[in-house]
């Protein structure tokens, strides 16, 4: 899909998406178009009919961020997806030489150290969320986040993951927002290709999900999790970015202090130091 093609397809989905009276537009009878129509966010954005059309159609090739950030006002995005938005219309053809490196990386070693030691379920994911490195009790936690996974996929296409989240439609709705947010212009690249294709043939949440083309930057969050031998946990999952690396985040869950789910943790902790053994604490 070229640029231009992608900058239409994110701006028409993200119309389709506000309500006319989330922007102070009084509606009378009934609407054909889903969402805003066309003229309406032109007019709302200070520009013509006849360029926002220009702009979904991929007719204009150097929209000015001015134009870009009054559209994104009217859609109501946060810095994050206009941020998104920006990439969208600025990626040029000679970048894409360049975009031969998402989804790769070492981990730096001060990461994995930190790994053993930490005392907490942790792991680092990529920019596609493919999972590089995990300690045992992480893996505990969920068998799904271990070195060599993706996240999406195990998500999505795994059917004891959605019995491990009690909150799994919202918690994917999130994920799916975050991936975007993370590959940024590089949908084109071809793991990321692959990868959607095939989450969008194996699930048709994801393709729901992923129609909707929303952005969030990934962040820290309340999770919900069930466990077959200790049961629900409620924790909080932090990301962190990695330093000197592109993009890699490390993601720590934890339980308030004293709480039963800190104690569960603490027997997970058990559970995962039976499992391994010596120097096999982080895959």
């Amino acid at each position: 899909m070229t640029d231009d093609r992608r900058l239409g397809e994110y701006l028409r989905a993200r119309r389709e998406l506000v309500r006319p009276e989330d922007v102070g537009i009084r509606v009378t009878g009934p609407r054909r178009t889903p969402g805003l129509r066309r003229e309406e966010v032109a007019t709302l954005a200070g520009i013509s009919a006849d360029y926002y059309l220009r702009l979904e159609q991929g007719r204009d090739r150097n929209p000015s961020p001015q134009v870009l950030e009054a559209v994104a006002s009217v859609f109501g995005l946060d810095d994050a997806a206009t941020a998104y938005l920006l990439a969208l219309a600025c990626v040029r053809p000679t970048a894409r030489a360049q975009r031969s490196t998402l989804g790769r990386g070492r981990v730096p070693t001060g990461t994995l150290q930190f790994l053993e030691v930490v005392g907490l379920p942790a792991f680092v994911e990529d920019r596609a969320f493919d999972v590089l490195a995990a300690n045992a009790l992480a893996t505990e936690l969920d068998p799904g986040i271990r070195a060599g996974e993706n996240r999406l996929r195990t998500m999505f296409l795994d059917p004891a993951a959605t019995a491990r989240y009690p909150d799994w439609e919202r918690q994917m709705a999130g994920m799916v927002a975050a991936f975007r947010a993370s590959i940024g212009p590089d949908v084109d690249d071809p793991s990321v290709v692959r990868l959607v294709g095939e989450l969008s043939l194996g699930s048709e949440a994801f393709r729901r999900l992923w129609a909707r083309h929303d952005v969030r930057a990934p962040s820290g969050a309340a999770v919900r999790m069930w466990h077959p031998e200790v049961g629900d946990l409620e924790l909080r999952r932090e990301k962190l970015g990695v330093g000197g690396t592109d993009g890699q985040l490390l993601v720590v869950h934890h339980a308030e202090p004293g709480s039963a789910s800190a104690h569960a943790l603490a027997l997970l902790g058990s559970l995962a130091a039976s499992h391994t053994g010596p120097g096999d604490g982080v895959e």
